[in-house]
């Protein structure tokens, strides 16, 4: 990972609805977007904003079914986040 991806990776996990929101999919699997409105006091334009960010950042993945977005993490993204820790 270059240090490039790893500063988009960062800063998408400098918010701490963000990373509400890593966690309440990882504990998931995978989450749709209208359980994550109910899990958190936001908006739904302010969630998609967010997980813009985390999926430009390659942290979370989405497929749509039917008229919601499905959220799961995209793990080969937080092995690459962990190596890059380790190796500094």
């Amino acid at each position: 990972m270059d240090a490039e991806k790893a500063a988009r990776a960062f800063k998408a996990l400098g918010d701490d609805n963000r990373l509400r929101i890593i966690e309440l999919i990882a504990s998931q699997g995978e989450m749709c977007a209208c359980r994550i409105l109910d899990e958190l006091d936001i908006a739904q334009p302010t969630l998609s904003h967010h997980m813009k960010l985390l999926k430009d950042a390659g942290l979370v993945k989405a497929r749509k079914q039917g008229r919601w977005m499905h959220y799961s993490m995209d793990r080969s993204m937080l092995e690459s986040i962990e190596g890059f820790l380790r190796a500094i």
